[in-house]
C-alpha cells in the first residue's frame, strides 16, 4: 500500500480533552501526525483541526470514519493536497547586519515575499507564508547568513471544491435545532445544597 500525504479537516464542538481523544485515535494505530492545527471556524462554537499525515488512502479513510465516532466530531474529511488551497507560515530570526550590509538577503527576503515583524539593533524578524518546499528552500538560504531562530507553524488548509461546511451546519441547525444547554448546571444545584 502506497503511502502519501493526506490533509485531514475535523470539524468539532469546542470541548475538553478532545485533543487528547483524537491524537489518541492516531497513537493507537500508529499514526505519526506530521502537522496540526485547531482554530475556531467560520460556525460559532464549531472548531476545525487540520492534520496532516502520511499514509494509504484506505487507513486515511477507516481513521475518519473513527474520528467521526467521537461525540464531539460532526465531519471529517480527507484531501490530497491537490484538492485544497494550503499554506503554512514560518518565522525567521535574521542578524540585523546581515540584512542592511548584504543586498541578497534582502532581495531573498522579498522573493519570498517576506514582512517585517520586529526590527531591533542585533536582530531582524520576518514572517512569510508558503509551501513546505519554499520554506525548505528560504530557510536553506538564510542558514548560509547566519539565521538566528527559525519557527515553523502547522498548516492551514480550504478544501477547492466545497460549499464549506459552514452551509451544512446551517441547513442541519434549521431541520434540527439544538436546545439551549445551561453550563455547569450540576454545580450550580450543588452550590445551592452547600448554601441552605
Amino acid at each position: 500500500m502506497e503511502k502519501k500525504e493526506f490533509t485531514i479537516s475535523l470539524f468539532t464542538e469546542n470541548s475538553v480533552g478532545l485533543i487528547g481523544r483524537i491524537s489518541g485515535i492516531f497513537s493507537r494505530r500508529k499514526i505519526n501526525i506530521e502537522s496540526l492545527n485547531t482554530s475556531p471556524s467560520e460556525v460559532e462554537g464549531i472548531h476545525r483541526f487540520t492534520i496532516v499525515i502520511s499514509e494509504g488512502e484506505e487507513v486515511v479513510r477507516k481513521l475518519c470514519r473513527q474520528l467521526e465516532k467521537q461525540i464531539d466530531v460532526l465531519k471529517a474529511y480527507y484531501n490530497t493536497d491537490d484538492e485544497i488551497v494550503w499554506q503554512e507560515q514560518a518565522l525567521y530570526k535574521v542578524p540585523a547586519a546581515v540584512v542592511t550590509e548584504k543586498m541578497y538577503v534582502e532581495r531573498l527576503l522579498r522573493q519570498y515575499g517576506a514582512s517585517t515583524v520586529v526590527i531591533r539593533k542585533d536582530y531582524i524578524v520576518f514572517e512569510t507564508a508558503g509551501h513546505r518546499e519554499e520554506i525548505d528552500r528560504l530557510t536553506e538560504e538564510l542558514t548560509k547568513y547566519g539565521l538566528i531562530e527559525f519557527v515553523r507553524g502547522a498548516r492551514i488548509a480550504i478544501i477547492k471544491n466545497s460549499e464549506g461546511f459552514h452551509k451544512k451546519i446551517l441547513d442541519f441547525e434549521r431541520k434540527e435545532p439544538s436546545v439551549e444547554i445551561v453550563e455547569n448546571e450540576y454545580l450550580e444545584k450543588r452550590d445551592d445544597v452547600f448554601t441552605m
